[in-house]
């Protein structure tokens, strides 16, 4: 696997893409899972990491929201279980529940932060600014994510309290056209509109 798919694999694996350890020898898949209305998104992952697949993305049903039980159609496509993933199972699920590694800053590249914000992130239009959803992680990784983006790309950040008691973080207003700039280049077509391209 090359550098530059590595990297946004670092920025899918903040996300929520799901990492499975198949082996005892460490052999690890991955799933790629959107709802339908990400189809083109999940079709450009699928286009990168196609030669670690055995089939296409396809699509599904989810089983009912236990909420609303409305039925949602989904789009997904695996990488096969493969040795060279293991490093990354390992960094991101040391104890089997996922963490921000202590590292991340060594780890963390601008690729890979095109690839966070169009998994989590949301733009606010009217307000200029970017949401990164961070609820599952705790704060202090949280705090360690925001001193990465203040000192690693410059980008004005800090923490805010979801409705649940949760972080997530806000990049400032800011520092917008600094964020633009550093990813514009890098961030698929289909998803500028995450950072108001």
């Amino acid at each position: 696997m090359n550098k530059e798919l590595k990297e946004i694999l670092i920025g899918l694996f903040l996300g929520d893409l799901c990492a499975r350890k198949r082996t005892i020898k460490g052999n690890t898949n991955l799933h790629f899972e959107q709802g339908i209305v990400h189809k083109d998104y999940i079709n450009h992952l699928y286009s990168l990491f196609s030669s670690f697949c055995l089939s296409e993305p396809k699509l599904s049903q989810r089983l009912p929201d236990k909420r609303t039980g409305k039925i949602y159609s989904r789009i997904q496509f695996v990488i096969l279980s493969l040795p060279c993933l293991y490093e990354f199972y390992f960094v991101f699920y040391p104890n089997k529940k996922k963490i921000v590694p202590l590292n991340i800053i060594e780890l963390f590249t601008p690729l890979g932060l095109a690839y966070w914000i169009c998994v989590d992130g949301y733009y606010h239009k009217k307000e200029n600014y970017v949401i990164i959803a961070t609820n599952s992680y705790t704060k202090k990784e949280v705090d360690l994510l925001i001193d990465v983006l203040i000192n690693k790309f410059n980008l004005m950040s800090y923490s805010l309290k979801d409705g649940k008691g949760n972080y997530v973080i806000r990049i400032s207003s800011k520092s917008i056209v600094t964020l633009q700039t550093l990813l514009k280049p890098l961030i698929p077509e289909i998803m500028k509109y995450k950072i108001g391209l």
